[in-house]
């Protein structure tokens, strides 16, 4: 089962010595193959070999609220395969309270950062580039997925965000629990900026930027060049493009 799903995960574009950051939904790849998360983590982990690393969203909002967070314990919110590799006892976290990641493999130690800003120069999402990593999407859209936009919107600053920081008690990997502050690049709500990028996705899709399926078709695993996906959206946004294809204004009734 494993080889049969390295195999699938190949034809999409993951190949041994990647490293790989996957987006997952779960649902219909336990129904099609009856396997277990285990089983699908592990089939990830035998596509990119010994010599490629995984790279596993943890995101968690509760930071934002006023949640403690606890670098050993808080759960992941982005599923169930993510909550696998988290528990994984080869897993390193990142350390961002509402950000962080899980990475397994040969490159982890690069993501065991306690990098500030959520999707800034000093996070994964910069690492990943910066190391010619590869973005996976396994049955979901752009807009419930590719969390990398918002890294090149603030990488260029774009005005329809702005820089907020989240201030909680934290504890680290040794139970040391402090009070620490950090930030996000967040859209702006009170003029009812919305996460709008779909169509950016489409633009992917017909300029071969991603390869693979589409979400819950076939396979239903793509994947895209970080620094491929960099460029494109890069580019729309100095174009002034970024109004319907990044964003757009939620209408006031």
């Amino acid at each position: 089962m494993e080889t049969a799903l390295a195999e699938n995960w190949g034809k999409c574009g993951i190949h041994v010595g990647d490293t790989v950051l996957i987006h997952s939904s779960l649902r219909r790849t336990l129904k099609k193959y009856n396997a277990s998360p285990q089983i699908i983590l592990n089939s990830f982990l035998k596509a990119v070999g010994s010599e490629g690393t995984l790279l596993f969203p943890l995101f968690n909002f509760d930071f934002t609220k006023g949640v403690p967070f606890d670098i050993r314990s808080t759960p992941s919110h982005m599923g169930v395969l993510t909550e696998t590799a988290r528990q994984s006892p080869d897993a390193v976290r990142s350390g961002h309270p509402i950000y962080s990641f899980a990475a397994i493999g040969a490159n982890a130690q690069l993501f065991n950062v306690d990098n500030f800003s959520g999707y800034g120069s000093d996070s994964p999402f910069a690492i990943l580039m910066e190391i010619g990593g590869k973005i996976a999407v396994l049955d979901l859209s752009d807009l419930n997925s590719m969390t990398f936009y918002h890294h090149i919107e603030e990488m260029h600053d774009v005005p329809y965000r702005y820089h907020k920081k989240f201030t909680g008690n934290y504890t680290d990997i040794f139970g040391v629990t402090t009070e620490k502050t950090y930030g996000l690049f967040v859209r702006n709500l009170e003029k009812g900026v919305l996460t709008d990028v779909n169509n950016m996705g489409e633009i992917l899709w017909e300029q071969g930027l991603y390869s693979g399926s589409r979400p819950n078709e076939g396979i239903g695993l793509r994947t895209i060049s970080a620094r491929d996906m960099y460029a494109k959206v890069a580019e729309i946004i100095k174009s002034n493009r970024a109004y319907g294809l990044l964003y757009s204004i939620e209408e006031k009734s």
